[in-house]
């Protein structure tokens, strides 16, 4: 393993939307929970261009502001494949502007930091992601290929070894065999190598009429799609960290802030309101109104009150709709 002091690179995604908002939050958690965290913090951001109708690029002077206070640099970058017609592609373009050959870990911009990040024992040689995953692509048809078929033949496309990839303890045809990622997180050694790859096989993915995907719905499950194959490639897999730490005790992937409050734990919640406390901070975020509304104004307690946390609905749809039947269901 990877000494846990090894310096790297973080890199989320902000823009012009609520995006902007949930970095400024992402940053203050990584500075209130991993105050030794000594490498850059990158705030990854589209220029505009060809392929967007708008300037994506963040234009709020205080969002900007916060961000420099809070120790982040922001990192324009180019869109060159995807831009506004599959806006999750800015993960992938956003590497290719990173520092070459200096470890990094990619966050999803709708995280929070909850532990100390030097305690995670990354091995930047052997790139890994998110296991936090569900099985949301392929979707087998009924006359299509299933599974096997599906994943066998992008890993044939890229001349990489199927059967090495395989959880061979998992039953045949059924998701969890095949290696399979959430690109909530996702880390390696050089963010321009992993980024190249990364473009390459999602363009090739795309554009490529490859029989066994017809009918795979690839919006907005592209990037899923393609990552395992980068990992594989690149020598990764489902074992590249213990459990437990990312998308754990050091990292809540929270996706949108009701659902923060019905799911998460108390350690998550006290983080999320602490760091949104200082003023320099709330001023910035009560512009957006889910955090508004919820956490500083402190409706998110009512959501919490709604819910069992030891005995949650198995299914998300029936969360959000009691929390929309109480009218505190925002985005």
């Amino acid at each position: 393993m990877q000494a846990p002091s090894q310096k790297f690179n973080i890199v989320v995604i902000g823009q012009n939307n609520r995006l902007q908002y949930e970095a400024v939050l992402f940053a203050a958690s990584l500075r209130h929970c991993s105050p030794e965290f000594d490498g850059k913090l990158f705030v990854a951001t589209p220029n505009p261009g060809p392929r967007w109708s708008q300037n994506p690029s963040i234009q709020n002077d205080d969002v900007l502001k916060a961000l420099g206070q809070l120790g982040a640099e922001i990192l324009p970058f180019d869109s060159h494949v995807f831009g506004e017609s599959y806006p999750y592609g800015n993960k992938i373009e956003a590497l290719l502007a990173m520092p070459e050959g200096e470890p990094f870990v990619f966050f999803d911009t709708d995280t929070l930091i909850t532990g100390d990040l030097n305690t995670v024992p990354f091995d930047f040689d052997r790139p890994g992601a998110s296991l936090k995953v569900e099985g949301t692509w392929p979707k087998p048809t009924l006359y299509g290929p299933g599974f096997d078929g599906i994943w066998s033949a992008l890993y044939r496309r890229f001349a990489l070894d199927f059967e090495s990839s395989i959880d061979t303890s998992q039953p045949h045809d059924y998701w969890r065999r095949y290696l399979y990622f959430n690109a909530g997180y996702f880390f390696y050694k050089c963010p321009r190598q992993f980024g190249e790859r990364f473009l390459e096989y999602a363009q090739a993915i795309r554009d490529e009429s490859i029989p066994e995907l017809i009918g795979q719905n690839l919006d907005p499950w592209l990037d899923q799609a393609a990552l395992p194959l980068v990992i594989h490639s690149l020598g990764g897999g489902r074992d590249a960290l213990p459990e437990g730490l990312l998308d754990g005790s050091v990292s809540c992937h929270y996706r949108l802030f009701p659902l923060v409050y019905a799911r998460e734990s108390d350690h998550v919640i006290d983080v999320l309101e602490t760091v949104a406390t200082p003023n320099k901070i709330k001023k910035v975020l009560k512009n957006y109104e889910p955090l508004k509304k919820l956490v500083i104004q402190g409706k998110g307690a009512k959501i919490r009150e709604m819910f069992d946390r030891d005995n949650l609905p198995q299914r998300e749809q029936v969360i959000r709709n009691k929390i929309k039947s109480k009218g505190l269901w925002m985005r």
